[in-house]
């Protein structure tokens, strides 16, 4: 692999790791803001939720964060399906980081922190 660098590679995976535990914990979260009923819902609603972002983001997401011509906000479809992208470590773990946090931004969205009744 050329020119790996082993220290930023090693600390994208630790925060990588951290992004990907936070989703739980927000499931956790969450879970304690609602009342007794409606704490499996919740926690559900998090991992279902963690389940399609990573789909989405798989297929369009990276494609329209990271394509498109100069000068443009929206990419567009040329890399859906990570078509083009090479997988060496750095790719991957960044790839990977990204996703958790599209997970965080999700699931933070999908949620409703209002008080129960």
């Amino acid at each position: 692999m050329p020119n790996l660098d082993t220290g930023n590679t090693g600390f994208m995976l630790l925060c990588t790791s951290l992004v990907m535990l936070m989703t739980p914990g927000l499931a956790f979260f969450y879970g304690g803001l609602v009342g007794r009923r409606n704490v499996l819902g919740i926690m559900i609603q998090s991992y279902v939720s963690m389940g399609w972002t990573t789909v989405l983001w798989f297929v369009v997401g990276y494609s329209l964060c990271f394509s498109g011509g100069k000068g443009g906000i929206i990419g567009n479809l040329d890399m859906a399906f990570l078509n083009g992208v090479t997988f060496v470590a750095p790719n991957q773990v960044w790839i990977g980081y990204l996703l958790g946090a599209a997970v965080i931004w999700a699931v933070a969205r999908r949620s409703s922190s209002s008080p129960t009744r």
